[in-house]
């Protein structure tokens, strides 16, 4: 049986956004099937998303971002060993390589990215150009084109 939630009776009302609901399907089931670290997908307003990973143990310099032909991809890398020797009697804090990628919609940018408390928080927001906005286009009458 599939776990897999599916949006589509959510979208059945809206008509072009089928790679906007790839980004939350593609979050849903990751590449490598892993559901490490865990993540949160959220919506903040008409425009604004936000990806919140669970990054604890990891610091700045242990996370790196990049978006290259619309795949944010997260890669975490393991800190180096500390210097004096520790034995764990129980460690349950993973500190494990990951790598997440999630595929970007149409004109979705990543406008900033925080790490806080151990979660690293990636600002989404959805930028649409001019050009790609709707417009409004006059009806003239036949009695106004006859008289122009």
């Amino acid at each position: 049986m599939s776990t897999a939630f599916s949006m589509t009776p959510l979208l059945r009302q809206s008509v072009g956004f089928d790679r906007f609901n790839d980004l939350f399907e593609s979050a849903m089931r990751n590449e490598g099937g892993s559901s490490y670290p865990p993540y949160n997908v959220e919506k903040h307003g008409e425009d604004q998303y936000r990806i919140v990973v669970a990054a604890a143990g990891f610091q700045d310099e242990d996370l790196e971002l990049q978006v290259e032909r619309s795949v944010l991809t997260v890669t975490g890398g393991k800190r180096e060993a500390p210097t004096e020797s520790v034995s764990y009697l129980y460690q349950g804090i993973a500190q494990r390589a990951f790598k997440l990628s999630f595929r970007l919609a149409d004109h979705i940018e990543v406008r900033s990215a925080s790490l806080i408390n151990g979660l690293l928080n990636i600002d989404l927001v959805r930028v649409v150009p001019e050009e790609a906005k709707p417009k409004r286009i006059a009806i003239n009458s036949a009695t106004q084109a006859l008289n122009s």
